[in-house]
Protein backbone atom coordinates (compact mmCIF):
# COMPACT_ATOMS: atom_id res chain seq x y z
CA UNK A 1 0.00 0.00 0.00
CA UNK A 2 1.35 3.23 -0.77
CA UNK A 3 0.93 6.63 0.63
CA UNK A 4 -0.04 6.80 4.55
CA UNK A 5 -2.03 3.65 5.21
CA UNK A 6 -1.16 1.34 8.27
CA UNK A 7 -1.17 -1.59 5.91
CA UNK A 8 2.40 -2.45 6.21
CA UNK A 9 4.13 -6.11 6.10
CA UNK A 10 5.74 -7.03 9.24
CA UNK A 11 8.79 -8.93 8.01
CA UNK A 12 11.70 -11.09 9.58
CA UNK A 13 15.49 -10.30 8.04
CA UNK A 14 17.99 -12.63 7.33
CA UNK A 15 19.37 -12.71 10.93
CA UNK A 16 18.64 -16.31 12.69
CA UNK A 17 20.30 -18.90 14.79
CA UNK A 18 22.43 -21.05 13.09
CA UNK A 19 21.23 -24.19 11.32
CA UNK A 20 17.51 -23.15 12.73
CA UNK A 21 16.74 -20.68 9.63
CA UNK A 22 14.21 -22.44 7.75
CA UNK A 23 12.55 -23.49 11.04
CA UNK A 24 12.48 -19.75 12.30
CA UNK A 25 11.12 -18.62 9.04
CA UNK A 26 8.67 -21.20 8.98
CA UNK A 27 7.69 -19.66 12.74
CA UNK A 28 7.22 -16.16 11.37
CA UNK A 29 5.16 -17.51 8.73
CA UNK A 30 2.49 -19.66 10.65
CA UNK A 31 2.75 -16.51 12.68
CA UNK A 32 1.51 -14.05 10.43
CA UNK A 33 4.51 -12.75 9.33
CA UNK A 34 6.49 -12.61 6.36
CA UNK A 35 10.30 -13.89 5.16
CA UNK A 36 12.05 -10.94 3.80
CA UNK A 37 14.68 -13.74 2.37
CA UNK A 38 16.09 -16.59 2.84
CA UNK A 39 19.71 -16.02 3.09
CA UNK A 40 22.56 -14.05 0.75
CA UNK A 41 22.21 -15.96 -2.35
CA UNK A 42 18.89 -15.27 -3.57
CA UNK A 43 18.35 -11.16 -3.83
CA UNK A 44 20.56 -8.63 -4.51
CA UNK A 45 21.17 -5.89 -1.12
CA UNK A 46 23.23 -2.96 -1.54
CA UNK A 47 24.06 -1.55 1.90
CA UNK A 48 24.18 1.60 3.18
CA UNK A 49 27.74 1.18 4.32
CA UNK A 50 28.35 0.28 0.39
CA UNK A 51 27.28 4.31 -0.49
CA UNK A 52 29.32 5.66 1.90
CA UNK A 53 31.23 8.25 1.34
CA UNK A 54 29.90 8.68 -2.34
CA UNK A 55 27.89 11.99 -3.20
CA UNK A 56 24.27 11.60 -4.45
CA UNK A 57 25.41 11.50 -8.04
CA UNK A 58 27.62 8.91 -7.69
CA UNK A 59 25.28 6.75 -5.35
CA UNK A 60 22.75 7.05 -8.17
CA UNK A 61 25.53 6.03 -11.29
CA UNK A 62 26.86 3.22 -9.07
CA UNK A 63 23.40 1.71 -7.99
CA UNK A 64 22.09 2.02 -11.63
CA UNK A 65 25.09 0.17 -13.11
CA UNK A 66 24.60 -2.57 -10.70
CA UNK A 67 21.11 -2.72 -11.08
CA UNK A 68 21.84 -3.32 -15.02
CA UNK A 69 24.20 -6.29 -13.58
CA UNK A 70 21.29 -7.83 -11.78
CA UNK A 71 18.83 -7.72 -14.35
CA UNK A 72 21.43 -8.86 -16.79
CA UNK A 73 21.77 -12.09 -14.67
CA UNK A 74 17.77 -12.56 -14.06
CA UNK A 75 17.52 -12.31 -18.07
CA UNK A 76 20.20 -14.93 -17.96
CA UNK A 77 18.13 -17.60 -15.79
CA UNK A 78 19.72 -16.15 -12.15
CA UNK A 79 17.66 -16.67 -9.06
CA UNK A 80 17.31 -13.09 -7.86
CA UNK A 81 14.28 -12.34 -6.30
CA UNK A 82 14.70 -8.81 -5.82
CA UNK A 83 16.83 -5.87 -5.74
CA UNK A 84 16.96 -3.59 -3.05
CA UNK A 85 18.72 -1.12 -2.21
CA UNK A 86 19.57 0.56 2.16
CA UNK A 87 19.93 4.31 2.67
CA UNK A 88 20.66 5.67 5.60
CA UNK A 89 19.95 9.68 4.66
CA UNK A 90 17.07 11.44 2.19
CA UNK A 91 19.56 12.89 0.34
CA UNK A 92 20.77 9.18 -1.05
CA UNK A 93 17.13 8.37 -1.54
CA UNK A 94 16.78 11.22 -3.67
CA UNK A 95 19.37 10.19 -5.69
CA UNK A 96 17.76 6.63 -6.44
CA UNK A 97 14.33 8.18 -6.99
CA UNK A 98 15.98 9.59 -10.44
CA UNK A 99 16.65 6.22 -11.76
CA UNK A 100 14.08 4.94 -14.07
CA UNK A 101 11.31 2.63 -12.69
CA UNK A 102 11.90 -1.09 -12.65
CA UNK A 103 15.35 -0.19 -11.13
CA UNK A 104 15.04 -0.93 -7.55
CA UNK A 105 12.16 -3.16 -6.23
CA UNK A 106 12.55 -2.24 -2.48
CA UNK A 107 14.52 0.90 -0.58
CA UNK A 108 15.51 -0.03 3.01
CA UNK A 109 15.25 3.02 4.92
CA UNK A 110 17.36 2.40 7.99
CA UNK A 111 16.92 3.69 11.36
CA UNK A 112 14.80 6.94 10.22
CA UNK A 113 12.17 8.40 12.64
CA UNK A 114 8.47 7.99 11.38
CA UNK A 115 8.89 11.69 10.22
CA UNK A 116 11.43 10.95 8.22
CA UNK A 117 9.78 7.78 6.69
CA UNK A 118 6.63 9.23 6.09
CA UNK A 119 8.66 11.86 3.63
CA UNK A 120 10.23 9.51 1.93
CA UNK A 121 6.60 7.93 1.49
CA UNK A 122 5.27 11.04 -0.06
CA UNK A 123 8.50 11.56 -2.50
CA UNK A 124 8.40 7.99 -3.83
CA UNK A 125 4.58 8.56 -4.33
CA UNK A 126 5.26 12.16 -5.84
CA UNK A 127 7.81 10.55 -7.95
CA UNK A 128 5.68 7.95 -9.07
CA UNK A 129 7.83 4.82 -8.90
CA UNK A 130 6.93 1.71 -8.35
CA UNK A 131 9.31 1.07 -5.68
CA UNK A 132 7.94 -0.21 -2.33
CA UNK A 133 9.72 1.25 0.76
CA UNK A 134 10.77 -0.60 4.05
CA UNK A 135 11.43 0.32 7.41
CA UNK A 136 13.96 -1.46 9.38
CA UNK A 137 16.42 -0.64 12.55
CA UNK A 138 14.81 0.57 16.11
CA UNK A 139 11.24 -1.64 15.35
CA UNK A 140 10.02 -2.55 18.81
CA UNK A 141 6.82 -3.02 20.08
CA UNK A 142 6.76 0.96 21.25
CA UNK A 143 7.64 2.45 17.76
CA UNK A 144 6.00 -0.02 14.93
CA UNK A 145 2.54 1.79 15.40
CA UNK A 146 4.10 5.07 14.47
CA UNK A 147 6.37 3.41 11.98
CA UNK A 148 3.63 1.53 10.29
CA UNK A 149 1.85 5.13 9.73
CA UNK A 150 4.23 6.83 8.13
CA UNK A 151 2.62 4.44 5.05
CA UNK A 152 6.08 2.40 4.56
CA UNK A 153 5.13 -0.67 2.63
CA UNK A 154 7.23 -3.01 5.11
CA UNK A 155 8.76 -3.28 8.43
CA UNK A 156 11.74 -5.50 9.09
CA UNK A 157 12.32 -6.53 12.95
CA UNK A 158 15.48 -8.98 13.37
CA UNK A 159 13.93 -9.88 16.48
CA UNK A 160 11.42 -11.81 14.99
CA UNK A 161 13.93 -14.39 14.66
CA UNK A 162 16.86 -13.40 16.90
CA UNK A 163 14.87 -12.37 20.09
CA UNK A 164 12.53 -15.05 19.67
CA UNK A 165 12.71 -17.27 23.42
CA UNK A 166 12.47 -20.81 23.75
CA UNK A 167 9.86 -22.40 26.26
CA UNK A 168 11.40 -24.98 28.31
CA UNK A 169 10.01 -28.53 27.44
CA UNK A 170 10.51 -31.46 30.18
CA UNK A 171 9.89 -34.74 28.58
CA UNK A 172 9.74 -36.75 32.07
CA UNK A 173 9.32 -40.31 31.91
CA UNK A 174 7.75 -42.04 35.10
Amino acid sequence: MQGGGCAAKLLDTRKTTPGLRVLEKYAVRCGGGFCHRLGLHDAVLIKDNHLAGFTPTEVAARVGEAAERAAKLRAGGAKINFFEVEVDTLEQFDALLTLPAGKIDFVLLDNMPPAMLAQAVAKRDAAGLPILLEASGGVNLESIGEIAKSGVDRISVGGLTHQAVSIDIGLDAV
